[in-house]
């Protein structure tokens, strides 16, 4: 190494050390010391690591953000199935930038594009669990690449459409894209240990799910560009699934389920989730019972329209009684194991299950739900114009960007992940409280900040939810991940449905979900940590080799002495 400038002590875990301390994967999680060496540092040009700050490893830190700084490996891997959640949020949401236009242009009324904004929404709640049973099975190359291509089918229909029943028809179909979100949270997991998944999963969450506002700000230039005059938007919303499905089709050659020489994990059984008690099979089958309410509430809400006659309201509440029943009943067959008392196919604890997707449906259901309300909320409380409250709305969208990574970060740093999401959720209820009192006498910089300082907390709560998602039992972890994710759209649905049966009232809903976070914060109380980041598993041993031959650990080896 030369001459040695002098000796720092840092934190390396050796091959040979995982191999030594490795471990089956079991229910049992307890924290070890990670193991410390000397290690020389002169003319290598490592810098020597930090010291712990507050409980957070900033050399840890830095080396988990230098993922960024590639494009070979797990860094390409997150870099393209970000990519694919953006575009597939392209396509979920390329008809709200065209809304006016495409109402214009068909002569719809105000209730039909209501109907068309709920029916774009309505299917991604039982597909995110149906796609997360179909990863867990098929994997998340075949699938992330099957959905992006196949989504391009139903928005080239809805981009021709000159009927509004074909509108419909074709919008139900593309939000069925929107489970995309799920497959990736499985990729990520399968590239990235256990003590960087948070920022990893938080990078792809945040960058992804900026796709909404990406089609609002990118569709309706290119569609003037490419076409203008009224029948633009059928060009934006073409081209949108067009490159999705182009990107699906790279996303199948390019991308690999895991790295060289791990074995992609899967269920022993196939129906629904796996659980390891008698207590969790029937949770898991009352978890079914929120995801009908919603889907209830959405028919309700189209039949308020007009849209859909009593008739055909009674018998979407007799398909969603049944697709309930049929979800219950899997749940019960799939666990018969466990309810006769036999040995569980999979042990592992369900509560995290329960909590997290309880957190989620809070956190992302509230940014769901207020995200559409803000720019009216700032147009009729402070008097802006329909540009300018927009803009002020968007601080909270525009956030996520950072505020997302930034949850899945720092549950990577500190040393409980479960501490990350408890104050994420009690950041929601305070700041959400304070909502609730906003009104024209305060100052709009005021009013602004509060709303960016309130994202901050919903948005990095959603990261810190998902730091901890992939952990409860890798080979489930898509279904685990599909049964957060939907009920996340959940939440969007109970509160924008509060929105809408207390007139538009935003302080009643304001108040509905400082009292929701706060709640579901104090249950967390009973959310146990998972997987910390010092226990490497004997599932993780090829993932850590793979990481381990990487250029930053390549220099890291050559260091020890």
């Amino acid at each position: 190494m030369g001459q040695i400038a002098r000796t720092f002590r840092i934190r390396l875990r050796t091959r040979e050390q995982v191999l030594a301390t490795a471990r089956p994967l079991n229910r049992a999680r307890t924290v070890e010391k990670r193991p410390t060496q000397t290690v020389d540092v002169g003319e290598t040009g490592l810098k020597p690591a930090a010291d712990t700050v507050g409980g957070m490893n900033l050399s840890l830190f830095r080396r988990r953000l230098s993922i960024l700084g590639s494009f070979r490996g797990r860094s390409r891997v997150l870099y393209l199935t970000t990519l694919a959640f953006f575009l597939s949020f392209v396509v979920w949401f390329d008809m709200a930038p065209f809304a006016v236009a495409i109402a214009k242009d068909l002569h719809l009324t105000k209730p039909q594009m209501v109907t068309l904004g709920l029916c774009n929404l309505a299917l991604t709640v039982p597909a995110r669990i149906l796609v997360g049973a179909l990863l867990d099975r098929f994997g998340p190359r075949r699938l992330y690449a099957a959905l992006l291509v196949l989504a391009a089918v139903p928005n080239t229909v809805f981009a021709l459409a000159h009927s509004y029943g074909v509108l419909v028809v074709s919008r139900l179909a593309v939000g069925i894209v929107g489970a995309g979100f799920v497959v990736g949270i499985r990729m990520v997991s399968e590239w990235f240990p256990a003590a960087e998944l948070g920022t990893a999963e938080g990078i792809y969450g945040g960058w992804g799910n900026f796709g909404s506002a990406g089609a609002a700000l990118a569709l309706p230039g290119l569609a003037t560009l490419l076409v203008g005059g009224p029948g633009a938007w059928r060009a934006g919303v073409l081209v949108a699934g067009l490159v999705g499905a182009a990107v699906g089709v790279v996303y199948w050659f390019v991308v690999a389920d895991t790295p060289p020489g791990a074995t992609f994990l899967r269920p022993k059984r196939r129906g629904a989730l796996p659980v390891a008690t008698r207590g969790a099979t029937y949770g898991l089958a009352a978890m079914q019972l929120p995801i009908g309410a919603a889907l209830a509430l959405v028919a309700y809400r189209v039949h308020d329209t007009g849209a859909l006659s009593s008739g055909g309201l009674r018998a979407a509440y007799a398909g969603i009684a049944g697709y309930v029943a049929w979800q219950s009943y899997q749940a019960l067959m799939v666990n018969r194991r466990v309810r006769l008392r036999l040995a569980p196919d999979h042990d592992y604890p369900f509560r995290p299950v329960a909590l997290l997707s309880l957190a989620y449906g809070v956190t992302f259901g509230a940014e769901l739900a207020v995200v559409t309300l803000l720019p009216t909320f700032f147009a009729t409380t402070f008097g802006l114009a329909i540009g300018a409250a927009g803009a002020a709305g968007s601080a909270f969208a525009f956030t996520n960007l950072v505020t997302r990574p930034g949850g899945g970060i720092l549950s990577d740093l500190v040393a409980s992940r479960r501490s990350v999401v408890v104050a994420a959720l009690a950041g929601t209820a305070v700041s959400f409280f304070a909502l609730s009192f906003l009104n024209s006498s305060w100052p709009l910089p005021v009013g602004i900040g509060l709303v960016a300082l309130t994202s901050v907390f919903v948005q990095g709560g959603n990261g810190a939810v998902f730091a901890m998602v992939p952990q409860v039992h890798r080979p489930v972890s898509g279904q685990i991940a599909g049964l957060a994710g939907s009920y996340g759209n959940i939440g969007g649905v109970v509160f924008s449905s509060i929105l809408f049966f207390s007139a538009g009232n935003a302080r009643v809903l304001f108040l509905v979900v400082a009292g929701c976070a706060l709640v579901v914060a104090l249950l967390c109380r009973w959310l146990p940590d998972l997987v910390p980041d010092t226990e490497v598993t004997a599932p993780e041993l090829p993932r850590v080799r793979a990481v381990e031959a990487e250029p930053e650990w390549a220099a890291l080896d050559a260091a020890v002495v």
